[in-house]
């Protein structure tokens, strides 16, 4: 019974840990606000009511209510923009026209706007919106001073939020590379860029960029290096409709992180992780060099000694009649399988001249349903036991192979060694060039730094306090499952095995459990169960008796006399059990009757 109650305690322990995970939750978050001198106003009281006499029950607290304040850029960096004075003020939008598109498409008109998000959770925070779907957006502006790569990391994070999802379109900014001809109000998406970073997405193919350009040192030209895709499953911040924090960090050891939410989901070096590779191989495949005429590749050759057998039959059939098959009795040879409909009609419409003669259409005759069959009776098909096909020679290592050709190698004419691909062209301006097929995208809280304490410290006062806000104002744990069950509708078997599982194991313990009656000794051989170790109480009652006769031969003599009264009682009643049972044994009805 113990065990039951223990069990009983664990799982109701269980169930009010789960209701308490959202509340702790949050208040979790707005305890880590506090730490980084946030300006958080957590609105906890109750409203009551005065005027009743009977004192009301307790109400739910509120959630905690997070106010807005404007990050302040602090520490080294080189771009940072809030939008919090609600203009575009230091941001050019593109006048170009898109090469090699259609005019009614080509020019870059679409429209941005600076607002609060539509489901804001913090009031006053503004951010960057793309205003127009099936449009070339380009909206761009100039750092504070250029980016230069030396000694020190770069590190670039924004914000974005798909407030209506996203169908077919990217998310992505370009650092501009810094060039004598850069022009801000052309800015296209041929325009040279050092980076291009962030996500993108178009039907099912979920994609979080990072390029950069690189220079070959021979050429000088410039070639596309894109990192590996990441591991990690990108769906979720393309769909859940929440602010999230794009991260790059390159370090000048080549190395290179991506990071969402401050997690990071990508990483390698600049060296070995791009497509195609920073340095080109040093060997190459020789173009003049052609496969010999004479060259065998074949690895198996059919024997060319092999004779076919003279009993090889290649024109016996795979199958033939079974001549020991009989037609069965009742075969109506003489009825077809299928006569025509007799209850069909020729349609009113029907023109002999232009349909043909009418005929009615074929259906099963009734006469064979009964029969084993009807038509011309044939004997059914057998595998032919002499059947073995066309004859071939048996297949022989090829003695003349000299396996499969390839083109020598040769130095390649255009190998280089670049050790230090993180030396990027530097940059001077940040740019949002974009087509999309879903309006309402929200970015906010651009910055570019080279100090990871300040980075950290412009995440933490900008997107840590979207985080609390919109972790302050999720619903509870019971409607998430609602809000998952809706999206997922097989979640609500699992929602039923997950309640029902433990109430059935509660009552199964709980209250089907029934006593044992003591068994006899008779049903404890019937069932075989283990009898209970009586063996102390028997040797009790032996001491017990042993007692009682010492102390009866120790007595008088009357008892004597009694005794041996008792003893030639007792004799006398064992004869004359004796007779009787003879008497018995020779009555007729005791008899069994003689076999013949």
């Amino acid at each position: 019974m113990d065990q039951k109650v223990g069990l009983f305690i664990l799982l109701a322990a269980g169930l009010l840990c789960l209701s308490l995970v959202p509340v702790c939750r949050a208040d979790d978050e707005v305890e880590d606000i506090e730490g980084e001198d946030l300006d958080v106003d957590v609105d906890d009281e109750l409203e009551m009511d005065a005027q009743d006499e009977v004192p009301p029950a307790p109400k739910t607290p509120p959630a905690p209510k997070v106010t807005y304040k404007a990050p302040e850029p602090m520490g080294e960096h080189f771009f940072a923009e809030s939008f919090d004075r609600g203009t575009l003020d230091g941001w050019v939008l593109s006048s170009a026209k898109k090469e090699e598109a259609d005019e009614d498409i080509a020019k870059y008109d679409g429209k941005w706007a600076v607002e609060e998000m539509k489901d804001s959770k913090l009031p006053g925070d503004k951010g960057l919106v793309l205003k127009s779907k099936a449009k070339h957006h380009a909206i761009s502006a100039q750092l504070l001073r250029p980016f230069t790569f030396d000694t020190k990391p770069l590190i670039i994070q924004y914000e974005v939020n798909f407030q209506s999802g996203i169908d077919c379109g990217g998310a992505y900014v370009k650092l501009l590379t810094q060039t004598p001809d850069l022009d801000l109000d052309q800015f296209v998406d041929k325009t040279p860029y050092t980076i291009m970073f962030g996500p993108d997405k178009c039907g099912e193919d979920y994609k979080l960029h990072f390029i950069f350009r690189h220079k070959n040192p021979k050429t000088g030209e410039f070639e596309e290096k894109h990192a590996k895709k990441p591991d990690a499953d990108l769906r979720t911040y393309f769909t859940d409709k929440k602010t999230h924090m794009y991260t790059l960090v390159v370090n000048p050891d080549n190395s290179f992180e991506v990071l969402v939410d401050q997690t990071v989901v990508n990483s390698g070096s600049l060296l070995t992780d791009m497509t195609p590779p920073v340095n080109p191989p040093a060997e190459i495949e020789d173009p003049d060099d052609h496969k010999p005429e004479d060259w065998d590749e074949r690895p198996k050759i059919q024997d060319p000694d092999s004779v076919k057998p003279e009993d090889w039959d290649e024109d016996a059939p795979a199958q033939i009649p079974d001549e020991s098959a009989v037609k069965p009795d009742g075969w109506l040879e003489d009825e077809p399988e299928y006569i025509g409909d007799p209850d069909a009609v020729k349609p009113e419409d029907w023109d002999e001249d232009m349909d043909g003669e009418w005929e009615a259409p074929q259906v099963p005759n009734p006469a064979c349903e009964t029969a084993p069959g009807c038509g011309a009776w044939k004997r059914p098909m057998i595998d032919n036991p002499n059947y073995k096909g066309k004859w071939k020679p048996p297949m022989i290592d090829n003695p003349n192979y000299q396996g499969v050709w390839k083109p020598r190698k040769i130095p390649n004419p255009a190998y280089f060694e670049d050790l230090h691909p993180f030396r990027m062209t530097p940059f001077s301006a940040v740019g949002l060039e974009l087509w999309s097929m879903t309006s309402d995208i929200f970015f906010d809280n651009f910055f570019i730094t080279n100090e990871r304490t300040t980075a950290e410290r412009w995440a933490n006062d900008g997107w840590g306090l979207k985080k609390a806000a919109e972790g302050a104002a999720e619903p509870g744990l019971a409607a998430q499952m609602l809000n998952a069950a809706e999206e997922r509708p097989w979640l609500w078997v699992v929602y039923v095995l997950t309640v029902a599982l433990p109430l059935v194991l509660i009552f199964v313990f709980c209250c089907t459990g029934k006593k044992k009656s003591t068994a006899t000794p008779a049903q404890y051989k019937k069932t075989d169960e283990p009898q209970p170790d009586v063996k102390e109480d028997e040797e009790e009652e032996e001491e017990e008796e042993e007692e009682k006769a010492e102390e009866a031969e120790k007595g008088s003599p009357d008892a004597e006399e009694k005794s041996d009264e008792e003893e030639s009682q007792a004799e006398k009643e064992a004869t004359a059990d004796e007779l009787e049972d003879d008497v018995l044994r020779r009555s007729p009805r005791s008899r069994k009757p003689r076999k013949d």
